[in-house]
């Protein structure tokens, strides 16, 4: 018996806010690669430490995840490139931004441990995809990639303002989806 993609609480927000307001057309894939598209420009933005338009259109990006996945279950549009190409801008966006700001401000090896993790993820991924196994989203995934944006975020508003315990936060937050991220690798049996 078909029971349908799992709802997660996003959806329903998803439901409820925007899907009345999204047209028909707009397909959760043609955000998936919208988000492929802003993240050259945000990672551009952040490198030339443009925070005051690189932290909303980071945000902006990073909602488009939300969007696209709540979108393409709630729709009942979940298509194979999607299940592909939606975690991969995921990997693309949060990766660059780690790669740039994580490595400098506060750690080589947190740096290290995320993008490793991440390119663990995006083989691991692949390789299944090839035996012809899909691995769907997951609360411990969903979990990570939570606290990955946050504690960019977090790390964005302290170089902004220039508060370093905002950089204690971040910190914390990213070895919280670090944490996640290896419950995600053993639960996905990668």
């Amino acid at each position: 018996m078909w029971k349908g993609p799992q709802i997660y609480p996003q959806d329903l927000v998803f439901r409820w806010f925007f899907n009345p307001i999204i047209p028909k057309f707009i397909k959760p894939n043609h955000i998936t690669m919208v988000r492929f598209i802003l993240t050259p420009l945000v990672v551009w933005l952040i490198v030339k430490e443009n925070f005051s338009w690189g932290i909303p259109l980071y945000i902006f990006t990073a909602f488009t995840d939300m969007l696209d996945g709540s979108m393409a279950r709630v729709r009942e549009e979940v298509t194979e490139w999607g299940k592909i190409y939606d975690p991969l801008a995921d990997k693309l966006l949060i990766g660059s931004l780690v790669f740039i700001i994580v490595l400098r401000y506060l750690s080589f090896y947190l740096a290290f441990a995320i993008i490793a993790i991440e390119a663990v993820l995006i083989i691991g991924g692949w390789l299944k995809h090839k035996r012809g196994l899909v691995i769907q989203a997951e609360i411990w995934g969903k979990l990570k990639m939570f606290c990955q944006f946050f504690g960019i975020l977090f790390l964005l508003f302290g170089l902004l303002f220039q508060m370093q315990s905002l950089s204690s936060i971040s910190a914390g937050t990213l070895y919280l989806a670090v944490i996640f991220a290896i419950v995600s690798l053993f639960s996905q049996g990668i």
